[in-house]
């Protein structure tokens, strides 16, 4: 018996409506981005491997997917070496590539390679899948779109400001309420410094990133695991469990970090940012546990989360100041967004926010009864279809009851039927699949009632 055909775990099909759905979110995100005048890249699913590993972390180096080298990867090597050599050093030597884990890494690497051909600042959009050997839950898949903008080339503070502004667009326009979460690495910086553990940011970052999802008391054992001592441990819970307005929140940690230069850089910067964001149409809140757990981010740092559905961040990202340095281009600020289309897919479908128009594909189905009205048929299929209408003519003649379940299954709101009388009179008979009324029309009226600018 055959085996029966599966895919690997944490990767999806997509059928055409659900295509037509995540065309949907693309198209949109697309759009607002190009009205910030970002400009669209794309780079290879594989990177080198020398590209990608160490730019993440400890933890994010370990969901690296790796390509084995082809051909005979084991040449020169002895069984004895290969039974005793650890996973990792096998890796390095049977693995030179590797699939892309994000975009932002890949972009940095584009920057450096052809820094000749831009201009700078560089605002570039790219949307492409990355993968990532994660364990599949609801919400998190190991072969995901990424919906990347970042800004290359500039310092000023207002490119943060102007990708949150895109943020609130693109919420807005699939309507979904949404808060959007920032911080600041340099606040977080300052904070390990105050509490005496200014070498162990990385340690307590990473674990503070995980409260939403392990919990205080959880966050708190990881902390000690980490060797952070018990008095710095106590010393972040009122930081932790800072609540109040945003402004509130701010004045105290201006005063906690007075004796930080750089976690009050990270209050002003804050500070800034907020106060050139005052007429969202969603909420913002300064979160002092955010934080991002990749490595390269320097500065600000976002992250989005609907509302009205439980699932993970929807969108983030934030500033990195060094990222590009690692390719032998130092002192190159960026700052960037990602949202997270596959979770955006979930949340959409969950509130039913598509517009219809937006997942019915074809919006008039010919009937087809035989050679003589196909071919009337094909004749009026070319005038609707100048005009923009999307429209299709059954391939068969088949039964009358076939044709039109085969409607029902697309959602085709509109069926054209042309028998011998209709064909006699030059005319359609269109009928409504939703209403179930009949009209006859000319070619010329039909095209009218879908683009009356073209009738």
């Amino acid at each position: 018996m055959a085996q029966k055909p599966s895919i690997p775990k944490g990767t999806r099909d997509f059928s055409p409506v659900e295509m037509a759905k995540r065309n949907y979110i693309f198209g949109t995100i697309k759009g607002v981005y190009a009205l910030y005048g970002f400009q669209q890249i794309e780079t290879p699913a594989m990177e080198n491997l020398s590209t990608l590993m160490g730019k993440y972390g400890e933890e994010g180096d370990k969901l690296l997917f790796k390509i084995l080298n082809s051909g005979d990867f084991l040449h020169g090597m002895t069984a004895d070496e290969v039974a005793n050599t650890s996973t990792l050093k096998l890796a390095a030597k049977f693995c030179e590539k590797g699939l892309r884990y994000d975009l932002t890494v890949p972009f940095a690497r584009y920057v450096v390679q052809h820094r000749e051909e831009l201009a700078l600042p560089f605002k570039r959009y790219q949307i492409q899948p990355v993968w990532r050997a994660d364990r599949p839950q609801k919400g998190r898949y190991r072969e995901f779109y990424q919906c990347d903008a970042d800004v290359v080339g500039s310092d000023s503070l207002l490119n943060e400001v102007e990708l949150m502004q895109i943020v609130d667009t693109v919420f807005t326009r699939f309507g979904v309420r949404v808060c959007i979460k920032i911080n600041n690495r340099k606040i977080l910086t300052g904070i390990a410094e105050m509490i005496g553990q200014a070498d162990k940011i990385v340690d307590i970052t990473v674990t503070i990133d995980k409260l939403d999802k392990i919990g205080l008391e959880a966050v708190n054992a990881e902390l000690a695991e980490d060797g952070i001592p018990a008095e710095a441990i106590e010393k972040l819970q009122p930081i932790i469990n800072l609540s109040g307005t945003n402004a509130e929140k701010l004045a105290t940690m201006k005063e906690v970090l007075k004796g930080s230069e750089v976690g009050l850089k990270g209050v002003e910067e804050t500070e800034y940012i907020l106060s050139k964001l005052t007429d969202l149409n969603n909420e913002i809140e300064l979160d002092l546990t955010l934080a991002r757990g990749l490595n390269y981010y320097t500065g600000a740092i976002f992250e989005v989360k609907a509302l009205d559905v439980q699932i993970g961040s929807i969108t983030g990202g934030g500033r990195y100041d060094n990222l590009t340095g690692i390719f032998g281009m130092p002192g190159l600020s960026g700052v960037g967004i990602s949202f997270g289309a596959d979770r955006i897919f979930d949340v959409l479908n969950q509130l039913d926010l598509y517009p219809k128009e937006a997942v019915n594909a074809t919006q008039l189905l010919f009937v087809n009864f035989g050679e003589a009205e196909a071919d009337f048929c094909l004749q009026v299929l070319k005038k609707v279809r100048a005009a923009g209408v999307r429209a299709e003519i059954y391939p068969d003649a088949a039964k009358m009851k076939k044709q039109m379940s085969y409607a029902n299954a697309k959602g085709i709101p509109f069926v054209a039927i042309v028998g011998e009388n209709e064909l006699a009179e030059q005319k359609i008979n269109l009928k409504n699949m939703t209403t179930g009324e009949q009209q006859m029309v000319t070619a010329e009226e039909l095209v009218g009632l879908f683009n009356p600018k073209r009738s």
